[in-house]
């Protein structure tokens, strides 16, 4: 049956098709009025927007015709596990032959056996289970999309390329370097079986104190802007009329629609309390780009807009999203993030579903909503129309994933999991990332002949790498979660010692010896999102203060490294360092951080300072 439905998509991609279809459909009306729950300040006005749209590939003539037949062989149960999306770490390979769910994810904590170290072939099995029991199910053949957080890299998966967070990469302001960074996520994405990830992150964070800051690329729209359109090209490709995306290449999600970057007092999940014309010229961002680059799917975001919730409000997701801004591909709620709506419960919200939202995120109650959908489908409390609007959306994108092929021509080459070519790169993006905030006396760069104490937290990948490393928040990770990384410190080591210079690493500062120079690395442990929100933006640690008075008492040049998922109030700090560089979450690839720090022999640049600030950094503690 799977060959079959091969066969029919390559027939229709290379023939005209007979039957008529629309370039771009209509969407359905999304709610009734007596049913809405926006209210006149969060009502979105289709006319104050601009204008995006998906390319015309995305709805070719053979793709919908495609979907067309293949929606005349579905059941009703089969439509509704298409709109159902359940977490690996509570749902079983075994679970779908019973259940025709239309799609898996590997969420933050999840991962196979529960083994968060699980190896790579490890994944990869995980995925062919999962392909194989749908396959097996009886009826119409539909695969499942498999999504991931592939956020900074493939970052679940031990051994990958963990590349800057977005912050950093912020800094970098290069368009094509963001591009080449999709490119290698997606490949080291794809060789492990997953066809789908969430990102790019398109929020515009405007209160560091917000857990997720590091995930925006800058306080401003300009930089996601110029960036959403490669980074969806890196990860997809161009979208064609004529094949599915190319090997190596997965679907993109931008993320999170809208505003989620805005929220009063930088709460996560919280409420942005503006207009919508601040709304558009602010947190409206990179989406238009990524629509007209043909990102596959958009994620809803959790927070609210004037006290109604995004995944509620169809004047957003319908009015907005399917008028002027174009886009065809599918929408997809954040993790069980209905069950916010009022009315609703993670179990069952028709509310959510009819204002828009083609995809629920129901990792853990995937089974219960699947029963109340179905119910309320039969009921009409979901419009049969609605039903195949979200339907047709999501077999669309499956096709033009290329799932309804048999052939994975990558998967299971995990010699590109960290390869030589991909780890180049993000050293490469790290150099590019590193802000200098401060050099009195030009101790910067250092003379690679010198005598270097490294002090701190510079042989900790984990550290570096951040939130969203192979866990949720980041954290336990050791340097022997990352066989392919290398540290700041054995990156420092590396170029002095190549240099004809001494590097000494020394956690608490102290030493034998003076040192010519010392580099302290300090900053921020691993969080991501809610549990990352602060009050305030003071870095309230201390040890760091004291090495660094210790050295400069010695007479001793000091460098501050410091690492952040966003600008905080080091002023002491900065005081007290001779120079200081934010170098953000710069990932797997410490060396990038010497090829700017470590000069030659002479003391002259091997690379030079390339990143400027795209979040201001903060005048007060309260930023």
């Amino acid at each position: 049956m799977r060959k079959t439905a091969t066969a029919l998509v390559i027939t229709l991609m290379s023939s005209a098709c007979a039957v008529a279809m629309p370039s771009r459909s209509v969407p359905v009306q999304a709610m009734t009025a007596q049913a809405s729950i926006v209210t006149d300040a969060a009502r979105a006005h289709p006319g104050l927007w601009p204008r995006a749209a998906s390319p015309a590939a995305m709805t070719d003539r053979a793709t919908e015709a495609f979907v067309t037949e293949l929606m005349s062989r579905m059941t009703l149960e089969e439509k509704v596990g298409q709109t159902i999306q359940a977490d690996i770490g509570s749902i079983k390979p075994e679970d779908l032959l019973t259940y025709p769910l239309g799609s898996i994810l590997a969420g933050g904590n999840s991962s196979p056996g529960g083994d968060e170290r699980a190896s790579a072939d490890k994944w990869v099995e995980l995925a062919r289970a999962f392909r194989a029991a749908a396959a097996q199910r009886p009826g119409a053949k539909v695969p499942l999309i498999y999504g991931i957080d592939a956020v900074h890299g493939h970052n679940n998966i031990v051994g990958a390329t963990i590349f800057p967070h977005n912050i950093g990469l912020g800094a970098a302001r290069d368009p094509d370097l963001i591009r080449r960074i999709g490119e290698a996520t997606a490949l080291e994405v794809a060789v492990t079986g997953a066809d789908w990830t969430f990102g790019p992150t398109l929020a515009v964070p405007r209160d560091d104190r917000w857990g997720r800051a590091y995930e925006g690329y800058a306080e401003n729209p300009e930089v996601a802007q110029s960036y959403a359109g490669p980074m969806t090209l890196g990860l997809q490709g161009a979208l064609s009329a004529d094949h599915p995306l190319a090997a190596g290449h997965i679907a993109g999600s931008a993320k999170h629609f809208l505003a989620d970057g805005g929220t009063t007092g930088g709460k996560d999940q919280g409420d942005y309390a503006g207009s919508e014309q601040e709304m558009i010229r602010t947190h409206l961002s990179g989406y238009p780009q990524a629509i007209d680059a043909g990102v596959l799917s958009i994620m809803a975001s959790f927070s609210s807009w004037n006290g109604v919730k995004h995944s509620g409000n169809e004047t957003i997701l319908t009015d907005v999203l399917r008028g002027p801004l174009g886009f065809d591909g599918f929408v997809v709620s954040d993790w069980n993030a209905h069950g916010q709506l009022p009315g609703c419960s993670n179990e069952s919200c028709a509310l959510a579903f009819n204002a828009g939202i083609d995809m629920f995120m129901a990792p853990d109650s995937w089974k219960p909503l699947y029963a109340s959908t179905l119910a309320q489908v039969k009921s009409g409390e979901i419009p049969m129309a609605r039903l195949d609007e979200a339907v047709r959306r999501i077999l669309r994108v499956k096709v033009k994933t290329g799932l309804f092929n048999d052939s994975r021509p990558v998967e299971g080459h995990l010699n590109e999991l960290g390869s030589p070519a991909h780890r180049a790169l993000a050293r490469e993006a790290v150099r590019k990332s590193l802000v200098l905030l401060k050099n009195e006396g030009s101790v910067l760069p250092i003379r690679s002949g010198a005598r270097v104490l490294v002090a701190g937290h510079a042989d900790d990948i984990g550290q570096a790498s951040g939130g969203w490393t192979l866990t949720w928040q980041g954290t336990g990770n050791t340097n022997a979660d990352f066989p392919n990384g290398q540290s700041i410190w054995s990156g420092i080591r590396e170029a002095v010692t190549a240099g004809g210079g001494q590097a000494t690493l020394s956690a608490d500062g102290s030493f034998t010896q003076k040192p010519d120079v010392a580099i302290v690395v300090f900053g921020e442990t691993p969080y991501a999102e809610f549990q990352g929100d602060v009050d305030t933006l003071d870095f309230v640690p201390t040890e760091p203060l004291e090495t660094l008075k210790r050295l400069k008492a010695a007479g001793v040049p000091t460098v501050s490294v410091f690492l952040s998922g966003r600008p905080m109030w080091t002023n002491p700090e900065i005081n007290a360092s001779d120079a200081f560089v934010a170098a953000w979450l710069p990932g797997t690839e410490g060396a990038g951080v010497a090829d700017v720090l470590i000069g030659d022999q002479a003391g002259k640049p091997r690379n030079d300072f390339h990143g400027a600030l795209s979040f201001s950094w903060p005048k007060t503690a309260k930023g």
